[in-house]
């Protein structure tokens, strides 16, 4: 699409201008938050007044790529796509001082794009002073993995076990490592179910089948590449053994004997005591008796 530099925001750049060079960067958000697109020029100072700025959608297929526009020390929203209406501001008290950047509110996944910021001196003429490029990428931490393993019997070295790693609330699509904590080698695992959630969000549920071994350490790795994050749960092996069974039980059979004549001995000593009391109170009761002896 072309525009004209002087009837809407955006225009062509096909006239001879002298443009500064163009400067990118990325810029990484969290879903829900408000992200900042850098636009800075610092080469001499500005009058509001004479100021044309520009943002658009630069790798934008569909119809309308404006997002923000300040013409005549005024915004202009008669381009502006719906999508991004009362969404942006730019920073007034800047402005003259070269910060051209613009405030995009509330990001959602549909505003992933390569946003270009142009800006507009008019004096004699409009010349273009400086441009810009943003890439805005979105990102949401993920929640720490849960991983869940067989409790084995000694004797099931050799058989196949199943280990399962899920995590949720994050974006974009994770990557899941499973790693063989022994040597630190990769395992092989079935491709993770991810899905996604009404808020834009994702959750994995991956699995794991091996061989069991008689020392077993398996970590599951969850992987944010954009918010360069590595979240990791580990399982370390769990036995379950006849013979700590059986002794369990003896165990528990020994408790409960003990328990029984602890109960017993403090039976026969509370009757003991109780007994000694009454025959202390009765003698002392008939110590107090006046005999009779029919003398009068």
């Amino acid at each position: 699409m072309t525009f004209s530099p002087h009837n809407v925001p955006f225009f062509s750049l096909s006239f001879n201008l002298v443009v500064t060079a163009l400067e990118e960067k990325i810029i990484v958000s969290k879903l829900g938050d408000n992200a900042t697109l850098s636009c800075i020029y610092r080469e001499k100072e500005l009058r509001l007044k004479n100021l044309r700025v520009y943002w658009q959608i630069a790798d934008d297929q569909e119809e309308c790529s404006v997002v923000h526009a300040l013409i005549s020390s005024q915004d202009n929203e008669s381009e502006q796509c719906i999508h991004f209406k009362n969404r942006t501001r730019l920073f007034w008290d800047r402005l003259e001082s070269g910060d051209f950047s613009l405030l995009l509110l509330n990001v959602s996944q549909s505003d992933e794009h390569r946003y270009k910021c142009v800006v507009q001196e008019k004096i004699e003429y409009p010349k273009v002073i400086h441009q810009a490029e943003v890439v805005l990428s979105l990102a949401a931490s993920y929640s720490q993995p849960i991983l869940s393993g067989p409790i084995r019997n000694s004797d099931s070295t050799g058989e196949e076990v199943t280990f399962s790693c899920r995590s949720g609330n994050g974006y974009p699509k994770p990557i899941v490592y499973w790693i063989n904590k022994t040597d630190n080698s990769h395992l092989p695992s079935s491709e993770p179910n991810i899905t996604l959630h009404d808020d834009g969000t994702y959750s994995v549920f991956s699995t794991l089948k091996v061989k069991a071994t008689s020392n077993m350490q398996i970590e599951c790795s969850i992987e944010n590449k954009i918010l360069q994050e590595n979240l990791s749960a580990n399982y370390t092996q769990q036995k379950q053994s006849n013979e700590s069974s059986t002794e369990g039980y003896k165990n528990l059979g020994k408790n409960g004997r003990g328990a029984q004549a602890a109960g017993i001995v403090s039976i026969v000593i509370l009757m003991g005591l109780l007994t000694v009391l009454t025959c202390w109170l009765w003698r002392r009761r008939s110590s107090r008796l006046m005999p009779y002896t029919g003398n009068e």
